[in-house]
């Protein structure tokens, strides 16, 4: 299939508010989401925040460098990773989730599961946004889930599930198929009652290097969904492939691609690192202002 770019350029990203339990999220300008595991099988930082003073003091540290909202979650996504039990991941999510709220009123939390009885938990709890991986194929009771507890919803895309992902996937045009997942998606939420939907491609889950960077360089189609767009490179192989890093060295290509990622429209940015991603988005703001 052929895409001409051009046509749906955006100089600057679209506005939205995102409507999280009566606090409103004003996605003006580009904001950052900073990852929280407190799950010790993360691919980058696993086990380092599993006590309460290091998941405040990770909070406090992504909140002081400019992250608006916090991802937490209990369960690693990586390649390779096995589902753990329900418990397990309940033991780890809402705990953490608690802690963070009572610490940082002011933070919005997004709470990283694909279960539903964990979701309407976790908001309970004190989050605000739900983030499924798996775009409601794991648990058939999640959009529903959402609809009711009327938050915002990340609807990412993922062939396969994490234990299998990585082997070897395949597709005819993978934007063409991102596009077709999105709307049917999108259109399956709508007719359950969310009103709030944030896409994620998913990079990284279920595609090759190739893929990764075919659905950047036209990521800006994705603003034809009509809602926020979310991009997650942060410390990913897609740059650990090409530059030969490894998660710990990936900063400097994980900015590379934030930058790309906001030049074309993204209006969140979900890292590890908020200052240097509130960097890309102050710089590319200064740019974009000369553009007018």
């Amino acid at each position: 299939m052929s895409y001409n770019r051009h046509s749906f350029h955006l100089h600057s990203p679209r506005t939205y508010s995102l409507n999280c339990r009566g606090k409103l999220l004003q996605l003006r300008q580009p904001v950052v989401m900073g990852i929280l595991n407190v799950s010790p099988e993360s691919f980058y930082d696993g086990g380092k925040f599993i006590e309460e003073n290091s998941i405040l003091e990770k909070a406090s540290e992504l909140v002081s460098n400019g992250a608006q909202i916090i991802d937490i979650g209990g369960a690693s996504s990586r390649p390779g990773a096995t589902i753990i039990p329900f418990e397990e991941e309940r033991q780890r999510l809402i705990p953490a989730i608690k802690l963070v709220s009572a610490h940082f009123p002011s933070v919005f939390i997004s709470a990283d599961t694909w279960r539903a009885r964990l979701a309407d938990e976790a908001i309970h709890a004190g989050a605000h946004i739900i983030n499924d991986i798996s775009g409601g194929e794991l648990d058939k009771e999640m959009f529903n889930t959402v609809a009711r507890l009327k938050v915002p919803y990340i609807l990412m895309h993922m062939k396969g599930i994490p234990e299998n992902m990585q082997n070897d996937p395949v597709y005819l045009d993978v934007m063409e198929e991102l596009l077709f997942y999105f709307q049917k998606k999108i259109y399956a939420l709508r007719q359950a009652g969310v009103q709030d939907i944030i896409a994620d491609p998913g990079f990284g889950f279920g595609k090759s290097v190739a893929d990764n960077y075919r659905i950047l360089a036209y990521i800006e189609l994705l603003h034809q969904l009509d809602c926020p767009v979310l991009a997650g490179f942060s410390r990913k192989s897609m740059i650990n492939k090409v530059l030969g890093t490894s998660p710990e060295t990936a900063l400097n290509g994980t900015s590379v691609l934030n930058t790309i990622a906001l030049m074309n429209g993204v209006q969140i940015l979900r890292v590890h690192d908020a200052k240097e991603a509130l960097e890309c988005i102050k710089i590319v703001e200064a740019f974009q202002a000369q553009q007018s």
